[in-house]
């Protein structure tokens, strides 16, 4: 079998000079839940990997093996893509087209990214900041400061794209050119867009509290406006995330229910990217769940998930990663290996892509008796070694 993150823990806690129960108190998990996990009986869930990481003084990446290898192609994306973060507010700037054409493309870019087409939204992004930062230098007044909106919304995009493909480290620089755009913007609402943009990032590393702080900020930052409504609720939901991550369930749960409020109001939306809305909420409520309540509950009801036709792929499918990590929680191996299926059917590059599978991938392994052929094609479409 492939390693999985358990065995990368064991290496890692002993380069240390760790043992299991010094690493679990200093990570504030149950030495029975790191035992687990590094013998494979337990999946990892990703605030356990954050917890273990700083506890390590490593990255979860290096747990996990993120980034993976998809390929030439997603590499030489990534490359020019970093050359373009390197450069920073040096950007070598080209000759822009029109401010209608560069919104028409940056909303190009950004419908890639949500129909799962990432790598091509990496290789769209630099020429498209590149005209961004030449329109900027050429523009003045009202347009100017539309330029440097659609330039802010280019960053973020970058920063979830790397995000998304395991890169996190150039999530960084893309955050801090965000933020130096944002004030600039003729949308007061990008700073508290580009804030919750680091705080979800901050919540990958296991740092709470910062993330807590902005978004706590994003939340009282956000105009009346219907566009506020929509960054609020949004707010809200990364900050039931933040908290389940820290096992704090009843507070996880009190973020939920503030986004369900707003989303009344707002109904379904891709204002900003968010994808807020009630169906994203429920699909939040299903993970918090997992992550700091029931597993079993969270298996059971998020398999009743249903959604329309044109909801977000790369959104349905994250929510059959986690569904299929609830079943394997809850002594379903099977039932874990047919939401995975779902998942690949809906964002077959994300699902790919996504440390969590994997680690579901080994886990269902570890539980089944024999290797099924569905779990042997699986990993093979996957690139994993049973």
């Amino acid at each position: 079998m492939g390693q999985h993150a358990g065995e990368r823990i064991a290496t890692e806690r002993k380069i240390a000079g760790l043992s299991q129960r010094q690493l679990a108190s200093r990570a504030k998990y149950s030495l029975s839940m790191v035992k687990a996990v590094e013998q494979g009986r337990e999946v990892p869930s990703p605030g356990f990997l954050s917890a273990i990481a700083r506890a390590l003084r490593i990255t979860p990446e290096q747990l996990t093996g993120a980034p993976y290898d998809d390929g030439k192609p997603l590499s030489d994306a990534v490359n020019d893509l970093s050359i373009l973060l390197t450069e920073g507010r040096y950007a070598r700037a080209t000759e822009p087209s029109r401010l209608a054409n560069l919104e028409t493309e940056l909303a190009a870019a950004q419908h890639l990214y949500r129909t799962d087409r990432t790598r091509q939204t990496i290789e769209a992004l630099p020429e498209l900041i590149r005209r961004l930062h030449g329109a900027v230098r050429e523009l003045s007044g009202d347009e100017k400061a539309c330029a440097y909106t659609l330039l802010t919304s280019a960053y973020v995009l970058a920063e979830w794209s790397v995000r998304r493909t395991g890169h996190l480290m150039l999530a960084l620089p893309a955050l801090d050119l965000a933020d130096t755009y944002a004030p600039l913007a003729d949308d007061s609402n990008y700073g508290a867009f580009s804030a919750l943009a680091r705080a979800r990032v901050l919540t990958h590393y296991g740092e709470s509290e910062v993330a807590e702080q902005l978004i706590d900020s994003a939340i009282r930052s956000a105009d009346d406006s219907r566009a506020g409504m929509v960054l609020v609720g949004y707010s809200h939901l990364a900050g039931a995330i933040n908290e389940a991550r820290k096992l704090n369930y009843p507070n996880a749960t009190a973020h939920v229910e503030a986004a369900r409020d707003l989303a009344r109001h707002t109904g379904e939306t891709d204002l900003y990217m968010t994808s807020f809305g009630p169906l994203n909420v429920d699909i939040h409520a299903h993970a918090i769940e997992l992550e700091a309540g029931d597993p079993n509950r969270a298996a059971l009801e998020g398999a009743e998930l249903t959604y329309p036709a044109d909801a977000a792929p790369t959104r349905i499918a994250h929510h059959w990663h986690d569904n299929a990590r609830a079943w394997l929680m809850s002594g379903k191996p099977d039932r874990a290996l047919a939401a995975l299926n779902k998942a690949r059917a809906a964002a077959p590059q994300q699902t790919r892509l996504h440390p969590s599978v994997r680690e579901t991938l080994f886990g269902i392994a570890a539980a089944q008796r024999r290797q099924t052929d569905g779990l042997v094609g699986f990993a093979s479409w996957l690139g994993a070694s049973l």
